[in-house]
């Protein structure tokens, strides 16, 4: 049903459930506001939601107001839908209204891509007793926090100490380069690369790239190439093992407005995380100004290293405690 609202998808439980709009956006907002401590991603890329390919984005209302939202990506082919963006506000809350949007959605996006059979998700609590999901990996995150003119003596720091590490032996680096990945058709090879997974020990089998995660095949590459993203890998040998990628920075609302960007690793190998780090950060110096949140994406190992590797600075300090990304599925009926 189409009206000045838009298209109605359904009703259910006193709601009525639209096809989220662009003129929706400031609705949104006002039931997003200290979503992920400040630095929600959604006011940023709520309107590229709109137009994305294979998106699904629904909002609920109730006598008119606008109470919650739910997206759908579908991907791997066609086979996978990926939530992003749940949303209720606050008034809602506690009523099983997150439960209902989300069944609408389902229901609509398996109408639309019939082959969906599979409902992933990242977040960063556990789920309890929400056992249809299973949980299958974890990810820790190092957030780190501070001003952008301070983030030049912050990575000259860190390229001083990896320098005496090096020199003491505490590492061996001379078998690893890690090198900027421009060439598309090499990041293709690389990526399709059937070992990959096994190589790089991937999280539950996918590419988890700022909290989607995505199985290595190509239909997804279209996806990542969309997020404009920076890729480094170690090509001391034709078979890497460590990868990394970077987001632009873009802003939130964090402390009045911010900038974020998301680190995403794959590999143990301390040394070359740390050597990453400071190549993304490096990249990024040009375009970063006012407060700067970095998130950094790790296998578990590799968390205690890179937080001890980046204390001693006055100006970038950790931001957060340790958390966790928790990587869940589930079959969609």
């Amino acid at each position: 049903m189409e009206c000045e609202m838009g298209v109605c998808v359904g009703e259910s439980d006193g709601l009525t459930f639209w096809l989220a709009r662009p003129q929706d956006y400031d609705e949104v907002m006002a039931i997003s506001k200290g979503i992920y401590g400040g630095t929600d991603y959604l006011p940023h890329r709520y309107h590229s939601w709109m137009t994305e390919p294979n998106r699904v984005t629904i909002i609920a209302r109730r006598d008119g107001k606008l109470v919650a939202l739910e997206s759908g990506l579908v991907v791997d082919g066609g086979t996978t839908e990926v939530v992003t963006g749940l949303r209720v506000c606050p008034s809602e809350r506690g009523r099983g209204l997150a439960g209902v949007i989300q069944r609408v959605t389902d229901r609509y996006i398996k109408q639309v891509y019939p082959s969906v059979n599979i409902k992933r998700l990242t977040r960063s609590d556990d789920p309890g007793p929400e056992k249809l999901f299973t949980v299958l990996a974890r990810r820790a995150v190092l957030s780190l926090q501070g001003k952008a003119e301070t983030f030049d003596s912050f990575v000259l720091g860190l390229k001083a100490k990896l320098a005496n590490m090096e020199k003491s032996g505490e590492v061996t680096a001379t078998s690893h380069e890690l090198v900027v990945l421009k060439d598309s058709h090499h990041l293709k090879a690389l990526l399709l690369d059937p070992d990959l997974s096994s190589r790089l020990q991937l999280p539950g089998g996918a590419i988890i790239q700022d909290w989607l995660p995505l199985k290595p095949m190509e239909s997804n590459l279209e996806v990542l190439r969309r997020s404009n993203l920076s890729w480094l890998a170690d090509i001391s040998n034709d078979k890497p093992t460590f990868m990394s990628c970077c987001t632009p920075p873009y802003p939130v609302p964090f402390n009045g407005g911010s900038l974020t960007l998301n680190i995403d690793m794959y590999g143990e190998v301390l040394f070359l995380a740390i050597k990453a780090m400071i190549i993304h950060l490096e990249q990024v110096r040009e375009q970063i100004y006012g407060g700067v949140v970095v998130h950094i994406y790790i296998p578990h190992s590799l968390w205690e290293g890179m937080k001890k590797f980046c204390e001693g600075d006055e100006g970038v300090k950790q931001y957060m405690d340790f958390w966790e990304q928790l990587f869940l599925e589930r079959e969609l009926s």
